[in-house]
């Protein structure tokens, strides 16, 4: 074999990158605008109580994320052997439990903070 014929850029590995179509982005493009404006919507008229529409907040966030993911990280379970959702899985498990955690710890201060005392009723 010569060496001009030899491909030095491909050493064998057989890692696929993703690439995706200006389709994949249009879609992707869509549906976050979409995924926006429906919280922005519920924030700007409340249609519901606080509660439901925090939790469709965090529904639609979670759905965006997914919806990034796809069509603009191009993660799938099949890219670099699976190695890729491992990551991802185990960075979800480690930002829910950052996230529990410091919602635990603020509920907690501010259930055994001491009552804010009226300054004007001070001697």
């Amino acid at each position: 074999m010569s060496h001009d014929t030899h491909d030095h850029g491909d050493h064998g590995h057989g890692v696929e990158i993703p690439h995706g179509s200006m389709r994949d982005y249009v879609i992707g493009f869509v549906l976050s605008v979409i995924l926006t404006a429906i919280p922005f919507y519920l924030v700007m008229e409340r249609p519901f109580s606080n509660g439901v529409t925090a939790a469709a907040i965090m529904a639609f966030a979670m759905i965006q994320i997914v919806v990034h993911m796809v069509y603009f990280l191009h993660l799938k379970p099949k890219a670099e052997g699976g190695w890729t959702m491992t990551a991802l899985l185990f960075t979800i498990i480690v930002v829910v439990i950052m996230l529990s955690g410091s919602l635990w710890v603020m509920y907690h201060l501010n259930a055994n903070m001491m009552p804010m005392v009226d300054p004007s009723q001070l001697p």
